[in-house]
């Protein structure tokens, strides 16, 4: 995850950017003992179990069981990659970035993003203000004539681009902008050497990124000009692919159960507008693999809202292929008459738009499948019966299955074992959930050696043990060995939370830092010796249960031999009891 970051650069950023003044700028917290507490950001609670521990630079809910460093902090917060974090705190400490090596013209680059954000905002300050202005009134026409009110106009910054082929880049070369660098910006064309609008005659939508920087605009035309969108091209900080319109609004929305991902940047300003949270829309494009992962940062799920017309709804198909393959759960939103969502919510509103029930995608596919067939006709409805049957492979939970072949049985006359048999038995035997990385623990129980274990790294993190408590233990659990190792090392918690492969994983490493082992100094000693013999105690029990498996297959000298073994495991296992019961450990 540290890319490019070298790990002494991200270790003195750690350090600078103090875990707990940097929390405090988002929750209140109060000091209980060496940690500060606060009710949780990332869950609902009453009662605070968020820690923040400034020692280890870690944070730790004991409630959703979120935790990491100050970085990932600030990128759960701010929906922002990692890098983008690291930038953020950067320049929050006013530490500046280490020299990036393998790009000999980086702060060349640098400094010329930074010319094209303020560009773009000089161009969409000076886009707004045209639109109150006398020569924009048809296209503020317009936007009242599609419903939007003036306070949504101001809320997303829409704006004018005058019919006139060089007004933009005359009033931005007036603030000191070259024609050079308008074109680099996607601002203006350059033809025959000279400088002209990109955007000409249309009502412009600003795209801004969850940190409130203008990327690039998409204009709508008016009357019948094509085309009817314009989006910038291609720049130095803006890739259609990449972004989402209306990103901005969610930076800190909080628990959101779902966005809703429409077609179109009316649809968004229209619906937001009355009052419906998480609305995004793509950039121009069919929906991205970049998109998507960018969706997931905001919210565990995506209803795909698009127009009812055949491309809306091809774009459906493909958008759940998408978000399936990025395992991202979705539904779908079909609005009644082929409307769309932005005619849907103006004529029927708020309260009608949040009754609709959104189809999970299996029914939303057999739906779209049947009207491909007659189902009159008995070969109408094998085919259909076999079309679905093919939808209904991917689904992964028996109680939805169950349910979708009870209503295929219904449309098609075929049994609900004929029909199981077409969709084949392996639907309902796959798991429902993928499986848990091999070095993530279950949350379940814990077993009390690997209770054990956790403790002696925590104690270990703390500075409380000295590694060579540990020499030569061998820790049962990967996840455990490789947080050793990584301590061993001299590594920091938090720097060893930021190489997590996965959420489950860095929950798991959380849960272990966020140990806090009570007791006097000189305890911590009594502590690891307790957990260096419950761990001991296991490792003879499994000792004890593999001679035991092996002994039906064994028979004369070597079953007496592993007899003998048994039994002096046994007598060293009820020694180990009785001196922890005497309080001789």
């Amino acid at each position: 995850m540290s890319g490019r970051f070298s790990p002494a650069w991200l270790d003195e950023l750690r350090e600078r950017a103090d875990i707990v003044s940097v929390v405090s700028e988002y929750v209140t917290l109060k000091q209980s003992g060496r940690r500060y507490w606060g009710l949780c950001p990332f869950h609902h609670e009453k009662t605070a179990s968020f820690s923040v521990d400034g020692d280890r630079q870690v944070y730790y809910c004991f409630g959703c069981k979120a935790g990491g460093s100050v970085i990932q902090f600030v990128m759960e917060m701010e929906r922002l990659a990692f890098p983008e974090a690291v930038h953020r705190l950067a320049e929050k400490v006013r530490m500046p970035l280490p020299e990036r090596l393998e790009d000999a013209h980086y702060e060349r680059l640098q400094s010329e993003k930074a010319r094209i954000y303020e560009a773009n905002r000089a161009a969409a300050q000076w886009f707004h203000s045209q639109l109150w202005a006398p020569q924009g009134a048809p296209l503020l026409s317009y936007l009242h004539g599609r419903g939007l009110d003036d306070a949504a106009i101001r809320r997303f910054g829409l704006g004018a681009a005058p019919d006139a082929w060089d007004a933009l880049t005359q009033a931005l070369a007036a603030q000191g902008y070259t024609p050079a660098e308008l074109v680099r910006a996607g601002l203006a064309v350059d033809k025959n050497q000279r400088a002209y609008d990109m955007f000409r005659g249309r009502a412009m939508f600003p795209i801004i990124n969850a940190g409130g920087q203008v990327l690039g605009f998409g204009g709508r035309a008016m009357g019948d000009a094509q085309p009817k969108y314009l989006n910038t091209a291609d720049t130095p900080v803006f890739n259609k692919r990449l972004g989402l319109y209306g990103v901005h609004l969610l930076r800190k929305v909080r628990d959101l159960s779902r966005v809703i991902l429409v077609e179109g940047y009316m649809d968004v300003a229209s619906l937001v507008q009355r009052g419906v949270t998480g609305v995004l829309a793509t950039l121009g494009t069919a929906l991205t693999v970049e998109q998507a992962r960018l969706m997931k940062r905001y919210a565990p799920q995506v209803w795909l809202a698009y127009d009812g017309d055949a491309a809306g709804q091809k774009a459906i198909h493909r958008g759940l292929d998408l978000l399936e393959e990025e395992a991202v759960p979705a539904k779908v939103l079909v609005f009644p008459d082929g409307q769309d969502p932005d005619e849907f919510i103006r004529a029927c509103g708020l309260e009608a738009f949040e009754a609709l029930r959104p189809m999970d995608p299996a029914t939303y596919r057999m739906d779209a499948l049947r009207p491909g067939y007659d189902l009159s006709q008995e070969e109408g409805r094998v085919g259909y019966a076999k079309a679905c049957a093919e939808v209904l492979r991917k689904v992964r939970e028996p109680v939805e299955l169950e349910n979708h072949l009870r209503h295929l049985s219904i449309a098609t006359g075929f049994s609900h074992d004929v029909l199981l048999q077409q969709v084949g038995q392996q639907a309902v035997l796959a798991p429902k959930t993928p499986a848990r990385p091999r070095n993530s623990l279950a949350p379940a129980a814990l077993p009390d050696h690997v209770k054990a274990e956790r403790s002696l790294l925590a104690l270990l993190c703390a500075g409380r043990i000295a590694p060579q408590v540990l020499s030569g233990l061998a820790f049962t659990v990967p996840l455990h060995r490789v947080v050793a190792e990584r301590l061993f090392s001299g590594q920091s918690a938090s720097a060893i939370l930021e190489q997590a492969e996965d959420d489950a994983q860095r929950r798991d490493m959380a849960e272990i830092f966020g140990l806090d082992l009570q007791g006097e100094a000189d305890q911590a000693l009594e502590i690891a010796a307790d957990c260096l013999l419950r761990i001991h105690r296991h490792s003879i029990q499994q000792r004890i249960a593999e001679h035991s498996q092996a002994l039906p297959g064994l028979d004369g000298e070597a079953r007496q031999q592993a007899m003998a073994q048994i039994h002096e495991l046994m007598q060293e296992l009820n020694r180990l009891k009785q001196g922890r019961k005497e309080g001789s450990v």
